[in-house]
């Protein structure tokens, strides 16, 4: 997983509220495993519509997506983390997220920011015609028009996040003392490692 620390362009005013995970990705698209490719089913409903912003020019490579309250409510799906990533998106800034979607955006890289309606509001019209910055590690959104607002996570995401950090990641980060911690099993409790250094030899 890449460090998320800074992020800044040219943000999506989606602003739409209760946007649930079938719309952000259709059920159709879940018989896949991989994560490549789920970009192009993204808002797929919502892109029928020829004017619709998710293919605007103007935002095309969008890092950030400004969204209404209850982002990403409905099912648990977490192919709805994967269609954002795959369509670009490092950070959706909305008043609010359903708990399990923001547990699988955290999970893939994507920074979640709460923020409160009336900054949404006025990210909403910045992004229109200007970029928007996201500083991680001071917790600000900031734009050119001296707007700053600043917004709370949890200090294990944010480290997390800062560091490039999934699940494989920070167990790997634990190496030494998991090996530490086997070796002291084998030596006291060596019933339990019988039969494993003939397979970990084969």
């Amino acid at each position: 997983m890449e460090p998320v620390k800074q992020i800044e362009g040219r943000a999506i005013p989606f602003g739409r509220k209760n946007v649930d995970t079938d719309v952000i990705i259709p059920a159709k698209w879940l018989k896949t495993i991989t994560r490549q490719g789920l970009g192009k089913g993204a808002f797929e409903a919502l892109r029928e519509d020829p004017d619709n912003i998710f293919d605007s020019a103007e935002f095309a490579g969008s890092p950030i997506l400004i969204a209404g309250d209850n982002f990403g409510c409905g099912s648990s799906r977490e192919h709805a983390a994967w269609a954002l990533g795959d369509m670009g998106i490092k950070a959706v800034i909305a008043p609010s997220f359903s708990d399990i979607f923001s547990g699988n955006a955290f999970k893939n890289g994507i920074l979640t920011v709460v923020v409160p309606q009336e900054a949404i509001d006025r990210l909403m019209e910045v992004a229109q015609t200007d970029p928007v910055s996201i500083d991680l590690e001071a917790q600000t959104v900031t734009t050119p028009f001296q707007d700053r607002f600043t917004f709370e996570i949890d200090p294990f995401r944010k480290h997390c996040l800062l560091n490039g950090l999934d699940e494989v990641g920070l167990t790997m980060a634990r190496g030494d003392a998991i090996a530490t911690h086997e070796a002291k099993m084998r030596e006291s409790l060596p019933f339990l490692a019988r039969g494993t250094d003939a397979v970990a030899a084969a």
